[in-house]
């Protein structure tokens, strides 16, 4: 019977292909543990990667939807405390105002205005507030601040009620200045665009719409009963005592009138902020649902990738073993 050798360099040449394939086999195993996905896609999907393609693209869109809802929801939340600073800041203004005014002794008419002249300061501030350097209250105009500051808007108020000596007179001038179409808080007081913001996308065919802004009438008339006060702190109707205080009285008055209107706003936010935590919890479900999917298509058995890792290891350390002993394999050794 005819044999068949295989001469060294054949020996040699298979030894380092059976390395070669038992590393291969090792070093995709090892990225498969660590990734928890399989390596061969196409063959983890049968030859067709549409269905793959699809949760990939839903989970992108799920994402992108997340990102969104995110922001909008640090938009609308900022948007909630803003309010409700407004507001009981207001509360707390119209009751000092109302208790000064009635004493009618002219200190306490000057330093409740001048409280209320800060507080004033604080409200526009509190109404210009951005959020990731973007204007809240500003409609599109997101770049600027959405008022003029307390002192220029009042600079432009003190030109508006010049000549006015009755209380009466000062309150109609300032709500002409808020309220006429084109007015001074039109052109000098609010600063930012008359455009409300495009609605939000939080969801697939979901949009929460935002459109407050600064020069909403509610806050027009918060606003408002502010700068009346102020004025009386600057000397308005000066000299005067039951003229001031009567304005002191009309301020504070609708400073009391605006909490139920704030209380409204605060309650269309809450609504958006509702609307954006569903679904925030919605899309969080179906990436779940989509994750789930997408790991049972491609996801390894993590238990029989590490039995087949130690199986391949030692097929490599018998490799390692049957090398060595040929290696040390040679003709004059075995005839010694």
């Amino acid at each position: 019977m005819t044999s068949i050798s295989v001469g060294d360099l054949a020996t040699t040449f298979q030894s380092r292909q059976n390395n070669s394939r038992i590393k291969a086999d090792l070093q995709r195993i090892a990225t498969e543990l660590a990734t928890g996905v399989k390596e061969n896609l196409r063959a983890a999907t049968g030859g067709d990667l549409g269905a793959l393609a699809g949760l990939e693209h839903g989970l992108g869109t799920l994402q992108a939807y997340r990102i969104a809802a995110a922001e909008s929801a640090l938009s609308v939340g900022s948007l909630q405390r803003v309010l409700d600073t407004v507001r009981e800041t207001s509360s707390e203004a119209g009751a000092a105002l109302l208790q000064a005014s009635s004493t009618g002794q002219p200190t306490l008419v000057q330093v409740a205005a001048s409280d209320a002249r800060t507080r004033f300061s604080s409200v526009v501030s509190a109404l210009n507030t951005k959020v990731a350097d973007r204007a809240l209250l500003g409609g599109t105009g997101t770049d600027g601040a959405a008022l003029a500051s307390a002192e220029d808007m009042l600079a432009n108020l003190q030109a508006a009620i010049s000549g006015e000596t009755t209380a009466t007179g000062v309150e109609a001038a300032v709500e002409a200045w808020f309220d006429t179409p084109g007015g001074g808080f039109e052109t000098d007081g609010y600063l930012a665009s008359t455009t409300d913001l495009a609605p939000y996308r939080i969801g697939p065919n979901e949009e929460a719409v935002m459109t407050l802004r600064a020069d909403d009438q509610v806050l027009r008339d918060v606003l408002k009963s502010y700068a009346m006060a102020a004025l009386v702190a600057d000397d308005a109707l000066s000299g005067d005592q039951p003229e001031r205080a009567k304005l002191l009285e009309t301020a504070a008055l609708k400073m009391l009138t605006a909490d139920k209107p704030l209380a409204e706003l605060q309650a269309g936010v809450g609504t958006v902020e509702a609307q954006i935590d569903n679904a925030t919890a919605r899309n969080s479900a179906e990436t779940s649902a989509l994750e789930i999917a997408r790991s049972e298509l491609i996801a390894i058995d993590p238990y029989k990738s590490a039995t087949d890792l130690a199986s391949v290891q030692t097929q490599l350390e018998t490799l390692y073993a049957i090398t060595a002993r040929l290696s040390r394999l040679s003709l004059a050794d075995y005839l010694r």
